[in-house]
């Protein structure tokens, strides 16, 4: 598609950008509403688990539809994967309990995939590498404008509406992306030659599903050392090994084995792995500093991690320009991480809304700097009838980061956050428990109070907690204002281990970067004999 005329490019490309944001904006406006949904529908201890499952089901879709793709063409996975993010954010709002919300963020998670792995992959038809620097800076913009948009707006609708509305208010701007994509994006013929690696497909979806349960559950609904965690990792490894073994045999392999001689494409992915890790398990957390320690409603939430979203527009947009205009990618990486880790380590030690409006500045920047470079590495690398399948397997390893991510912080934010707790109840003394026990059993409901009280759920209803304080007698308030402080100062303390994580992660990120190998983006699709036998060299870092 590099032949088509400009304007026709545009139109294209203003209808994926269409897409993406309808996507995007569907889950960033969840974001700061989540910790009041989970409080209403109830079940906190899953509370990961509508992120997890969204990522585990758009991870599997994203990998799968990489080299369909290259067969098929881009246009029908970009319609099949709006169709499923409708269905999946319709379905949502009738939700009656938490498990109804994660089944159907799974349906969602199924058509983001689909989305954002083809979406990707058309810029790399219908532009030359050097090209793709703009178009994937822009792309970036439209996840930092929905990222400034969606919480903000999300706090607002749980604040002053029925919180299913935060999945219907933007179904009509799917319809409308459906309809762009259909008219305006061309239709590829199927290449006859190639045929479906349906044993490959198998094989990995069964690789990454107990991989990814094992660490989801993993330290929460089983220890780390028990026979039901070392068991899913076990089937993992078998399943990696037979789908290793297909692959090696198959005629046109869903993952072909080959792209990761590739040092580039390596190198690349697995910095993309360590930096959703790091990024997202910590991020995903962050309402909870500001409406559960800070006590600041979703609505203003919302504007708590507005700055972040603003940086990374500002920043990813000129960051996009730049490396078109002097085809050089790494040295932003370089400088990127440096920033990220330096935002990172303030929400490790913030201790105020003002200093976490900070962090997200800093993050933000940090994050426009370096996130649009390494699919770019991955796609300059290879040979442009290979881009479904490379793009795919930069979506797969950024996603299968970002949900073991999600999945290893939770089980350290749970972990720390009973530690702390339970010091804070040996610094309250014996005495002080007693007589806190002995007021609860003469009370039934100073009793059903001090249980909703032992855990951060509780933090996170800031009206359902204010309306308990007013209904208790003024005598007991102080032992009831006495537990909500100590959770406030347990549950920060946790976020303080869990954002240090994050900042361990994103320096190994780092550090894995000064050893990609920099080759010159090229102003065609069209890869010169030359150029190619210097790209597929095996793997070694220089």
């Amino acid at each position: 598609m590099e032949e088509l005329s400009h304007k026709r490019k545009l139109s294209i490309m203003i209808a994926i950008i269409g897409a993406m944001f309808f996507s995007a904006i569907n889950q960033t406006i969840v974001s700061t509403a989540m910790p009041r949904i989970i409080a209403i529908l109830g079940g906190m201890e899953y509370y990961t688990w509508v992120i997890t499952i969204y990522m585990l089901t758009s991870t599997i879709a994203t990998v799968l539809v990489g080299k369909l793709s290259d067969i098929y063409g881009r246009k029908p996975f970009i319609l099949s994967g709006i169709v499923f993010f409708m269905i999946g954010a319709f379905l949502s709002g009738f939700s009656k309990d938490i498990f109804q919300l994660i089944t159907y963020r799974g349906i969602q998670g199924i058509g983001a995939g689909i989305i954002m792995s083809s979406a990707f992959t058309a810029v790399g038809d219908l532009f030359s590498p050097r090209e793709r620097g703009k178009w994937t800076g822009v792309m970036m913009a439209v996840f930092g404008f929905s990222s400034v948009l969606g919480p903000t707006l999300g706090g607002w609708l749980v604040d002053n509406m029925p919180w299913k509305w935060l999945f219907w208010i933007f179904l009509p701007l799917g319809i409308v992306a459906f309809i762009m994509i259909l008219a305006l994006f061309p239709k590829v013929p199927r290449k006859e030659s190639e045929s479906i690696d349906y044993w490959g497909s198998l094989f990995l979806t069964l690789t990454i599903v107990p991989l990814l349960l094992g660490f989801s559950w993993a330290g929460t609904k089983y220890a780390w050392g028990s026979a039901q965690t070392i068991g899913l990792f076990a089937a993992a490894a078998v399943f990696l090994l037979i789908f290793i073994l297909v692959e090696m045999r198959a005629k046109s392999p869903v993952l072909p084995l080959s792209l990761f001689r590739n040092d580039i494409v390596t190198l690349s992915n697995v910095i993309g792995f360590i930096m959703n890790a790091g990024m997202m398990g910590a991020l995903i957390y962050l309402p909870f500093f500001v409406q559960g320690v800070e006590g600041i409603s979703p609505t203003y939430s919302g504007y708590v991690t507005m700055p972040m979203s603003l940086a990374m527009v500002f920043v990813s947009a000129m960051t996009g320009r730049m490396i078109t205009k002097t085809g050089k990618y790494k040295k932003f990486a370089v400088l990127g991480f440096p920033i990220m880790v330096a935002g990172m380590l303030i929400m490790a030690y913030m201790d105020s809304v003002w200093m976490a409006v900070i962090a997200m500045i800093v993050f933000g920047a940090g994050l426009g700097l370096g996130m649009p470079v390494f699919s770019l590495t991955v796609q300059n690398a290879v040979k442009p009838n290979e881009l479904g399948v490379a793009t795919a397997s930069s979506q797969l390893f950024r996603n299968m980061g970002g949900t073991i991510g999600v999945a290893v912080m939770g089980t350290i934010m749970t972990t720390s956050l009973k530690n702390h707790m339970q010091s804070a109840a040996a610094a309250t003394g014996s005495s002080g428990t007693a007589n806190i026990a002995n007021l609860a059993s003469a009370n039934p409901k100073l009793a059903a109070s001090l249980k909703d009280l032992q855990g951060p759920q509780a933090l996170l209803d800031q009206p359902k907690l204010k309306e308990l304080m007013a209904s208790l007698p003024a005598d007991i308030q102080p032992v009831i204002q006495h537990m909500v402080d100590m959770l406030k100062d347990s549950l920060s303390s946790a976020l303080t281990t869990v954002f240090l994580s994050g900042t361990a992660l994103l320096v190994l990120a780092l550090v894995l970067t000064f050893f990609i190998r920099e080759i010159p983006l090229r102003t065609s699709n069209k890869m010169p004999e030359a150029e190619r036998a210097v790209q597929q060299e095996p793997v070694s870092i220089h």
